[in-house]
């Protein structure tokens, strides 16, 4: 379908690609992966024709179309969400045209001439493609995938100038995978999506008939949809079979037979010299020595590839916080008329891991600012556990930094401990080493920036992390690194992200953030993603059983009713009788907790070690014990409402 054949692109001295290719099948689904600056965003542009090349060529087949779909800057203007996206049928629209335009051609034509009939026949073919197009439907395709998207049914006639930079990128995805192009180019698709719409696009994409080719940062996302990998590394353009998953095995064997075959290589290359060196000036020689020469100068010299630089740093050690790290009560935050927080209410407790999800514009970033103590509200209380101390990394964080000051200087005015050659080391770890930490802020990439806003939470210890975004701009290596610290970290951390895999295996928590409050949910995002689902399908089976009910007892007399109704009653009370049980054993265990935590508040508790440590050990048993009668609760709920 598309074929790179040497593709070479060199920027000064550096070669971004040099002899890439590769090619890219009917219904492909390749991810492409690399570091921060590798030039994946380059080759999709190069793909996509918005960028010239230096060599080589992009061989395309003449019926496949392309979609690209940039990690930023595009922005409608002057049309309703509606009408905008259905730009994308511009095929329809023009089809529509021309059809109209043949129609009334025919009521100014002669029928008996070759016009005429020619214009007939057109007419007919131009009226099978639009019925093949399915015009009827395309209103109900728009709405569909909008609503996927996180869109609601009442924001289809706002103007798309009311609407952010991250609904302005949902807007262009949507109108892309309605016009279902041959190749879908997709540079991080997922950066401005909540969780739910990532899932209901990873399903989409996965049905999609064309090709993909996509970055992301996202492993499980990768993991989930594609089938193909391209690796772009040190200007070369490596193709493996397989997700990332099976990609980073390949990648390391692919490595340790390339070093195999190099030691292999440099040993006959060395021979092979030292015989040049030894029978060189020998006249009897002469001719073996001329045929080595010429042999050495025909070898394909391997070249091992220098490992890749990567972040590499823990958290410090920080100071022990009390049990109640931080907790709100009925906090009301507003902008102006917006009401963005309702009657929030949530409790996080020494060792929490938390995940916070919700939808797009829900309050996740005010909730997480609010508890840093950044933003203000209105109404409600927000109480500071003893000995918590915060360290907040803003989702615009690296924004946020003096572009006049230096690297060093940045983490040397917030820096609460370590002497020059300390600081230094922190930076190190970051891969800012040497001079670069007098680079300036201004000057520094994307990734670069991130890094020194990580930085600059080392040189603060804290016990109580909250992280908005913090895998922005951060490639999949990198990532691994700070969920390693994550993992390390003894203290309590919540975490606004929509990288699923990044959350999964460092959480516990997951608090879902809506417009009308707060709820916590035990296990991971997955686990929170599978509970939403079989919620919906039981939601979705209730309501196909509804009509069959109705129909049912609508026939029956009174007496029949009564009965059935009785049955129905039977079948519930072990399931009600369980779930007054639930809710009895956790007001039981949340009172021992306030008794156990008015304890732990007294100065004198530690006094006795032995009695301190049997009340924290209790304390920490009923915590894991409170959150199984809360999962069993929500499912006895589920299932009552399935039944009801």
């Amino acid at each position: 379908m598309i074929t790179l054949r040497n593709i070479t692109l060199q920027y000064g001295e550096r070669y971004l690609f040099s002899d890439a290719t590769a090619s890219i099948g009917a219904k492909d689904r390749i991810g492409l992966v690399g570091a921060n600056g590798a030039g994946k965003t380059t080759l999709l542009k190069l793909i996509a024709g918005r960028e010239p090349y230096d060599a080589g060529s992009i061989d395309k087949a003449n019926y496949v179309t392309l979609g690209y779909l940039p990690q930023d800057g595009i922005a409608a203007h002057g049309k309703t969400l509606f009408d905008e996206v259905h730009t994308a049928f511009s095929n329809v629209i023009d089809l529509t045209k021309r059809i109209e335009d043949a129609n009334d051609r025919l009521h100014t034509l002669d029928t008996a001439t070759a016009e005429y009939a020619e214009t007939l026949e057109l007419l007919g073919e131009w009226e099978l493609q639009l019925e093949d197009l399915d015009v009827a439907r395309i209103p109900s395709r728009i709405e569909s995938i909008l609503l996927g998207l996180g869109f609601q049914s009442s924001d289809m006639r706002r103007m798309t100038d009311e609407f952010s930079g991250g609904w302005q990128m949902r807007i262009a995805l949507a109108k892309l995978l309605l016009a279902q192009p041959s190749l879908l180019l997709l540079d991080e698709p997922t950066n401005h999506l909540d969780v739910e719409s990532q899932a209901w696009l990873e399903d989409f994409l996965r049905r999609y008939h064309g090709s993909l080719l996509m970055v992301s940062h996202d492993r499980a996302f990768l993991d989930s949809l594609i089938t193909r990998t391209f690796e772009v590394y040190q200007g070369a353009l490596t193709v493996y079979t397989g997700n990332y998953s099976k990609y980073e095995v390949q990648s390391v064997e692919r490595r340790a037979q390339l070093e195999k075959a190099y030691v292999k290589q440099q040993r006959e290359l060395a021979k092979t010299q030292q015989f040049i060196d030894r029978f060189r000036a020998k006249a009897t020689k002469a001719k073996q020595v001329q045929s080595r020469i010429k042999a050495l100068d025909k070898v394909e010299r391997i070249e091992i590839e220098t490992e890749a630089d990567q972040v590499a740093f823990s958290f410090p050690e920080p100071p022990r916080s009390g049990q109640n790290v931080i907790e709100v009560k009925d906090l009301r935050k507003c902008y102006d008329d917006l009401e963005v927080i309702h009657s929030a209410n949530i409790r996080i407790e020494r060792g929490d891991k938390i995940a916070v999800v919700g939808v797009n514009g829900a309050g996740k970033t005010t909730l997480a600012k609010v508890l840093a103590g950044v933003e203000p509200f209105q109404s409600g209380e927000r109480i500071v556990g003893g000995n918590t101390s915060i360290s907040y990394f803003a989702q615009h964080q690296a924004d946020e930094l003096d572009p006049e000051l230096d690297i060093f200087e940045t983490i040397e005015r917030v820096a609460e401990f370590g002497n020059n050659t300390s600081l230094r080391s922190i930076l190190g770890s970051f891969l800012f080493q040497g001079d670069d930490v007098f680079k300036k802020v201004k000057v520094l990439s994307g990734g670069e920036r991130n890094r020194v806003a990580l930085a600059k939470m080392l040189v603060q210890p804290a016990n109580f992390l909250i992280l908005d975004e913090p895998t922005n701009h951060l490639d999949i290596r990198s990532q691994d690194v700070l969920r390693g610290a994550l993992e390390k970290f003894p203290g309590t951390f919540l975490i606004v992200s929509h990288n699923r895999d990044f959350l999964d295996s460092i959480v516990t928590k997951v608090l879902e953030v809506r417009k009308d409050g707060l709820s916590l949910h035990p296990g991971n995002v997955s686990d929170y993603l599978a509970r939403l689902e079989a919620q919906k399908a039981a939601t979705q089976q209730v309501a196909a059983a509804v009509p069959a009910a109705k129909a049912s007892t609508s026939s029956l007399n009174p007496k029949e009713q009564r009965r059935l109704r009785a049955q129905q009653q039977a079948k519930l009370k072990p399931l009600t009788d369980k779930l007054k049980k639930a809710e009895a054993e956790i007001a039981d265990l949340e009172s021992q907790q306030s008794e156990y935590e008015k304890q732990m508040a007294d100065p004198d508790f530690y006094k006795d070690p032995k009695k301190s440590q049997e009340v924290l050990t209790t304390y920490d048993d009923n915590k894991a014990k409170i959150e199984a009668a809360y999962e069993l609760w929500s499912d006895l709920s589920d299932q009552i409402a399935a039944a009801e």
